[in-house]
């Protein structure tokens, strides 16, 4: 994050632009900070309508206390020894999670979510989920458990019989197939208020056209993820620290 940790008198700062109705991206370019900071700061201190500077600027100390004191020894050498920031990589799956979140997913599940998407094993057992996050079992079971529902992640049996949790590429096609499918029955419960309503009245031609939609667009889906799912089975092109292909 450019400049290191929000401070006090930035997050002050912050308070008075959401009182002043501003966009985050204004607030982030007064403060010469990312968009993303600014969303992240506010979304996890109770978002635009009850954050409170001092209270978000104690729990961000309180956060970062309790995580020097459930850090092992040595927890963060992988990450150094395969090149990578630990505080980097901290900050960047808080803002996956926060991204996630304002799509439409509970915390804990796109925190559950964000671990499996940037574990290299790409699978975790619960137990290995509850170290990570420093949450309860009950509260992993509970994730899991709707985002295997919603066909985000899939369950597996490993050599030793635990359940593993998966989110790889094939989780996304699936996704995107459950999308479909949900966008289908959204376009028939459509129609079936077109033919209860009657024919030519305003209502129903409404609810046509909704349903017209919904069928083109789940159609789209369904195309698109199939001419594309083996992009999720190959091997990227190289790239240069600036981000383009080498």
């Amino acid at each position: 994050m450019p400049g290191g940790r929000l401070t006090q008198q930035e997050r002050q700062q912050i308070a008075l632009g959401l009182a002043d109705d501003l966009a985050y991206a204004e607030i982030a370019r007064r403060l010469e900070r990312p968009t993303s900071t600014i969303t992240r700061e506010v979304m996890r201190n109770g978002g635009p309508t009850a954050y409170r500077a001092d209270l978000a600027h104690r729990a961000t100390e309180r956060r970062a206390h309790r995580r020097r004191q459930a850090a092992p020894r040595g927890a963060e050498a992988p990450l150094h020894v395969q090149g990578r920031d630990a505080e980097a990589v901290r900050e960047y799956e808080e803002a996956f999670t926060t991204l996630l979140m304002q799509q439409g997913l509970p915390k804990m599940m796109a925190r559950v979510l964000v671990c499996l998407y940037t574990s290299d094993a790409g699978s975790l057992t619960a137990s290995e989920l509850v170290q990570r996050l420093q949450v309860s079992p009950a509260s992993i079971s509970k994730a899991t458990t709707l985002l295997e529902s919603m066909d985000l992640i899939r369950r597996e049996r490993d050599e030793r019989r635990r359940d593993r949790y998966v989110a790889d590429g094939d989780v996304w096609y699936q996704g995107m197939v459950a999308a479909a499918r949900s966008h289908a029955q959204l376009a028939e419960t459509a129609r079936q208020g077109v033919t209860l309503l009657g024919p030519g009245t305003q209502a129903a031609v409404r609810l046509e056209n909704i349903a017209r939609f919904v069928d083109f667009v789940g159609e789209s889906m369904l195309r698109a993820a199939d001419q594309a799912r083996e992009v999720l089975h190959t091997k990227p092109e190289p790239r240069s620290a600036d981000g383009q292909p080498s």
